[in-house]
């Protein structure tokens, strides 16, 4: 087993740790760990609300999640000889739940998939589904079923949702302006446009006193994607991965976790994967002076992974940007189109018994393929859904007799 430069104490909050991790973007949290170009070593890693969601069927817990908590984040680690400019390569060798433990935590043995509720959070599909709903997946080695889906397993395509370098302190400067703008713009909108710098429950490593303070006062949240890699969500970064992160500070600083069991593309619930804590192994090395060389100046550049389940048969749903609820058609929207193929196939999976929750769930935590069709030919952007068919225990494909609807229960609800 490679040497673990970040343990976790799943009993524990990540703010309970011997070291504990971070919950924000900073330059200043401190390194918990150094490691050399070339090292092969292992991250454990917190579940990405620090296990505020139990095992249990009631969405109460998804309803009231305090997202001023999230993402916990395992390290910064940081990376021996690495400087601004450089590309720090890193390679996923093997990543999954938490070894050999049963537990409440999530990934001691389960997951869940939830969708967050409108006045926190809210989803891709919010207009459509309003409140908070969830899953709860049990685990048998690389499978996934669920009390709450009936009917359906997948096969985990594991990765973590969020992994990056630390920012330099400019563009943590320029996110902020930049998002704060953004926010501006439309102040009372629910969910809001952005999330700005919150002191409130700011986890920062090992960091005290005045250090801490200006961690707490800018520190960027971790919700989106940025420069330096975050919160990207794609399910490609699995075993054998390779992601090029541009380095921004000495050291790189590299922190991660919100680890998955499996995600469609989109993660359109919001908290759409099958969440879980656990463990992520890597190798990492250098290209000095990267970032200029191969022009990764903005975002990182990967390599997917080579393991991921073998899915031959889709059912392909198609969307344009046309909202049919106001007859609005938006020019070359990709959002709106691909909005429009996961609602098709929410329709669709309500003629076989499931409720439109449980499809949205479904939908959210299946390894489905996203795609962008087309994004030419005006006035309507073309995107499309690709659902495996293996994933159901009874054959979803349309035929002349139709749709056989049984009765598939539900998900967990809020009272």
């Amino acid at each position: 087993m490679p040497n673990v430069v970040f343990s976790i104490d799943q009993s524990m909050s990540m703010r309970d740790q011997k070291i504990p991790g971070h919950n924000r973007w900073h330059p200043d949290i401190p390194v918990a760990d150094m490691v050399r170009p070339g090292d092969e070593f292992r991250v454990e890693c917190r579940e990405w609300t620090d296990a505020q969601i139990g095992n249990n069927d009631s969405a109460n817990d998804v309803r009231d999640v305090d997202l001023s908590v999230a993402h916990v984040l395992s390290g910064p680690i940081g990376v021996d000889g690495a400087e601004p400019g450089d590309l720090l390569v890193v390679d996923i060798l093997d990543l999954g739940p938490v070894p050999q433990q049963v537990g409440g935590a999530p990934g001691q043995g389960w997951g869940y998939t939830g969708v967050f509720a409108k006045a926190n959070g809210g989803g891709f599909l919010t207009d459509y589904f309003p409140d908070a709903y969830k899953a709860i997946w049990d685990f048998h080695g690389q499978v996934a079923t669920s009390r709450h889906l009936p009917g359906v397993r997948y096969t985990g395509i594991t990765h973590p949702g969020l992994f990056g370098t630390a920012p330099s302190a400019d563009l943590l400067a320029t996110w902020n302006r930049r998002e704060q703008a953004l926010i501006d713009t439309d102040p009372q909108r629910v969910p809001p446009l952005g999330l700005p710098p919150l002191p409130e429950n700011v986890i920062s490593g090992t960091a005290s006193g005045e250090v801490a303070q200006r961690i707490a006062a800018e520190g960027a949240r971790t919700v989106p994607a940025r420069e330096n890699g975050g919160n990207h969500d794609i399910k490609n970064f699995t075993r054998g991965a390779r992601v090029f992160y541009p380095v921004h500070v000495k050291d790189a600083k590299l922190s991660g976790g919100d680890l998955h069991f499996s995600q469609g593309d989109g993660e359109i619930t919001f908290c759409g994967a099958i969440e879980m804590g656990g463990y992520i192994d890597f190798h990492v090395d250098l290209i000095k002076g990267g970032m200029e060389k191969y022009g990764v100046i903005t975002n990182p550049i990967f390599m997917p992974g080579n393991v991921e389940p073998r899915y031959s048969e889709f059912l392909s749903f198609i969307g344009i940007s046309v909202d049919p609820d106001t007859d609005t058609n938006y020019y070359l929207d990709a959002t709106v189109a691909y909005r429009r193929a996961c609602l098709n196939a929410v329709e669709y999976l309500k003629k076989w018994g499931y409720t439109g929750e449980q499809a949205y769930l479904l939908l959210g935590s299946a390894p489905i393929e996203g795609r962008v069709s087309g994004i030419v030919d005006i006035p309507n952007a073309c995107c499309s859904l690709y659902l495996p068919t293996a994933i159901f225990d009874f054959d979803v494909r349309p035929t002349m007799e139709g749709p056989v609807k049984k009765e598939r229960g539900q998900c967990a609800v809020t009272s």
